[in-house]
């Protein structure tokens, strides 16, 4: 892969997106060092400055080790790397992954019945007020699928919230604040899934029922994703 001079708007992005998908392209395999911030800045024709802050943002997702006065060291991704880079904006496309998407589905439908069912069991009569307000709200923006997509993501947080799950919360944010996100969930499935208000009815009752298997078996309804979606196959919501 050819790096390309940045052009002046923002060039420590511009570094950060080409050394992110030149690795995991392969072109800089694990264990290899990349080039010194030095020829970094060369090649990309900026000032060190933007080079370390590139670095930096690599390091953080796990693709890059920076030592202190020595090479900058490839990580394997695959060991190293957390959801952060299944969500970050171009990075997905480059991932060595045929089925991300639908990855990414099946974990979102997994994340939301374990936390319908922990939220059954553990949310107190306050948060089950508050999911049945936002599944209130939620049904109020019908027919509009933008505004009922929104307030859908508010009430599933809700749930979350009320499962008590820090860990799943924090997934979940991932989830739905990535560049994957629910912008990929193929349209029909999505439209679907809003608009099935009965079914998100039904989720509120067995959570403020307690019934936490019924829970966890109506939100796999709602959620359940198509096995056939591929990397590429998505089409944005």
């Amino acid at each position: 892969m050819e790096f390309v001079p940045a052009s002046r708007s923002s060039v420590s992005d511009h570094v950060f997106a080409q050394v992110r998908d030149a690795i995991l392209a392969g072109d800089y395999p694990p264990d290899a060092g990349l080039p010194s911030e030095r020829d970094l800045a060369a090649t990309f024709q900026v000032n060190r400055h933007a080079v370390r802050e590139a670095l930096r943002r690599l390091q953080q997702l796990g693709l890059v080790r920076v030592s202190q006065g020595g090479a900058t060291k490839v990580l394997d991704w695959r060991e190293h790397a957390g959801l952060d880079l299944a969500m970050a904006a171009g990075a997905q496309d480059r991932l060595p992954v045929d089925n991300l998407v639908r990855d990414v589905l099946e974990m979102r439908a997994c994340l939301g019945a374990d936390a319908a069912r922990l939220c059954a069991q553990r949310a107190s009569h306050d948060d089950k007020t508050k999911i049945n307000q936002a599944i209130e709200v939620y049904s109020q923006q019908a027919p509009d699928l933008e505004r009922m997509g929104a307030a859908n993501i508010a009430l599933w947080r809700t749930i979350l919230l009320g499962s008590g799950n820090t860990a799943y919360l924090l997934a979940f944010n991932s989830l739905v604040g990535g560049a994957l996100a629910v912008g990929r969930v193929p349209a029909a499935h999505r439209t679907a899934e809003l608009l099935d208000i009965a079914g998100h009815r039904r989720l509120g009752e067995h959570i403020a029922a307690g019934s936490a298997d019924e829970a966890e078996l109506q939100a796999k309804t709602l959620l359940n994703a198509p096995v056939h979606t591929s990397r590429k196959g998505g089409t944005p919501a």
